[in-house]
């Protein structure tokens, strides 16, 4: 039976912040953005646990918790956000949001 070694968790995590990060930069639709975002976070969190069980340390364990906390946070606020201004705008394409612009 193949064991599951701290590379592939590495490999894994890397692969889901590479899908984030391409789908924040390519994407104009500020939910994917968001989804792209939930997923650079929980490639760290997948990082975080692989090295606190290869380390046997329980530090790596609590910033998830953290991380978690703040992508709930972060969620929470943008979707807020989003929602008003789909109410105003009607659109979610971020190329069209120029309320914050200077």
């Amino acid at each position: 039976m193949l064991e599951v070694t701290p590379l592939h968790y590495s490999l894994l995590a890397a692969a889901l912040f590479m899908i984030g990060v391409i789908g924040v930069l390519v994407r104009r639709n500020v939910i994917i953005i968001f989804m792209s975002i939930e997923l650079i976070l929980n490639a760290v969190n997948i990082n975080l646990i692989a090295l606190a069980h290869q380390l046997q340390d329980l530090a790596g364990q609590v910033f998830v918790v953290f991380v978690i906390a703040v992508a709930a946070a972060e969620a929470a606020v943008g979707l807020g956000i989003i929602i008003a201004f789909y109410r105003n705008k009607e659109t979610v394409n971020i190329d069209e949001i120029q309320l914050m612009r200077w």
